[in-house]
């Protein structure tokens, strides 16, 4: 295609109305306007030929009985050449051998003599004549027509071929506007409805009496609608549930500022000053992980809620482009000196395991920034519960029941019937508040370990909490399928 057509293409695009029904009514409409054209070219050509049959045969006729002589009429016409309201203008010319033209039908409509015999198409006075010649003994028999009798008649059959539908055209305007009309009704309908709903009202549109074009659209809507209804209803939950984690902290921090100002002595107001202090750690500790868990769960939930093996999920079930490979050893190093500071304030051991099977390392495709924030908010949670003294150790496996990365401490542990319970945001089990309260680590607030199984699904991995055979502690388990499943 040239560049001039197709910037009138883009041109004529450009120009058409953006509503469905009007652009069928307009390509319907051509469609009828072009078949009808069509249908009166066709009706030409088709009357064209077989005027040219007809007018022809008439010819030789007319040529074959003058072939036995020239005798005429009172009129001085040959007899046996047709009216003149029967003879569609011909024109007879008689010739002797010699050259000496003998007979003509219309005076001043003289033709040249014709030396090829049989049919052929002279262009005279202007026009084209059809003339057929015939050789007698003694004489030369011509006789022609002006085509332009026959491009009339043939015209005049076209027209009377397209007057019907000319007639009809605006009844079947009429019915083509009533189908569009009717066929889109449905489509209509659903527009009118969602442009009715409210803000709030995310229910399924209904499918019934849509085309079965539009279902697939309508089914895609409704389960954009669910997932956003899901987004919106967790989103709630969030808020509800953040506001009531957050009322604690503020409400301490409050007691603790008003306990610093009313301190009696220099020593209550420095210690007064280390409380404020701490609270306003955990208070901080409290905001970065709300809004940690918050971005972790919106992209969840825009890339979906059940990621294949292979890495993060994209909507509707599809997987995104493959994230680049990330080396777990090198997230649990950064992990390890990120909170090795914290582990040696508290006198923890924690380290790469010492097992064989726990130091197969292993690359997943996925967000090295997640993966490393997994391994943090293990450690941290291993920190805040595991006695003075303790240990925590960090490995991972890869092996036929699948890769893993495994953390586990000699802390108190969770207890079996806790282990669901302490995977919901803002929930600390049982045994896990007795042990902070007896091992004097400063209280968690509920989403470690939320921010762990959030993370982890979006990369297509499995949470698993159960007693470590090793140090008897908690060991938590990230498991990912084998390869051979991806």
């Amino acid at each position: 295609m040239t560049a001039p057509a197709s910037s009138v293409i883009a041109r004529l695009r450009g120009r058409l109305p953006g509503a469905l029904g009007t652009r069928l009514l307009l390509f319907l409409g051509a469609a009828i306007v072009l078949t009808a054209l069509l249908q009166g070219l066709l009706a030409y050509r088709n009357a064209l030929l077989q005027t040219d049959t007809l007018f022809d045969y008439q010819m030789q006729q007319t040529a074959f009985a003058l072939r036995a002589g020239l005798p005429v009429d009172a009129r001085g016409r040959p007899q046996g050449t047709p009216p003149e309201d029967e003879n569609h203008e011909f024109i007879v010319q008689v010739w002797t051998n010699e050259g000496l033209r003998i007979f003509e039908s219309a005076l001043g409509a003289a033709l040249p003599q014709m030396a090829v015999l049989g049919f052929a198409d002279v262009p005279a006075r202007g026009t084209v004549y059809r003339v057929f010649s015939l050789q007698t003994r003694s004489q030369v028999i011509q006789v022609a027509q002006d085509m332009r009798v026959r491009r009339t008649l043939a015209r005049d059959a076209a027209w009377q071929s397209l007057l019907p539908i000319a007639l009809l055209a605006p009844l079947l305007a009429l019915a083509v506007w009533w189908v569009v009309r009717s066929s889109l009704a449905p489509v209509q309908r659903v527009r009118r409805e969602l442009a009715a709903r409210r803000p709030q009202d995310l229910a399924p549109v209904p499918a019934e009496g849509l085309p079965d074009e539009v279902r697939p659209l309508v089914a895609e809507l409704n389960a954009l609608l669910q997932r956003v209804g899901q987004a919106f209803e967790a989103q709630q939950h969030f808020v509800a549930d953040a506001a009531h984690e957050l009322r604690s902290p503020l409400a301490a921090l409050k007691l603790q500022l008003v306990a610093l100002q009313r301190a009696p002595d220099a020593a209550a107001h420095d210690e007064a000053v280390q409380r404020l202090s701490a609270g306003i750690d955990r208070a901080t500790r409290l905001v970065e992980q709300l809004l940690t868990l918050a971005r972790q769960e919106a992209q969840g939930t825009v890339q979906g809620t059940a990621p294949g093996p292979q890495g993060m999920q994209g909507p509707h079930g599809a997987a995104t482009a493959a994230p680049a490979d990330v080396d777990l050893r090198e997230v649990v190093e950064q992990a390890l000196a990120d909170q090795a500071v914290a582990a040696q304030q508290h006198g923890l051991d924690m380290g790469l395991s010492e097992s064989p099977h726990l130091r197969q390392s292993f690359a997943v495709a996925g967000d090295a920034q997640a993966l490393q924030m997994l391994v943090r908010n293990l450690l941290d949670n291993a920190i805040k519960y595991v006695p003075q003294g303790g240990r925590v150790d960090v490995g991972w496996r890869s092996d036929a029941q699948g890769r893993a990365l495994v953390v586990e401490d000699s802390g108190p542990g969770i207890a079996e019937s806790e282990r669901e319970l302490v995977l919901r945001r803002f929930v600390r089990g049982p045994s896990a508040a007795s042990a902070a309260s007896a091992g004097q680590q400063a209280q968690g607030s509920g989403l470690g370990l939320a921010i762990v199984q959030t993370i982890a699904q979006r990369h297509g991995a499995r949470l698993l909490l159960d007693r470590s055979p090793t140090l008897g502690g908690l060991r938590v388990q990230v498991i990912w399928p084998p390869v051979s499943a991806c």
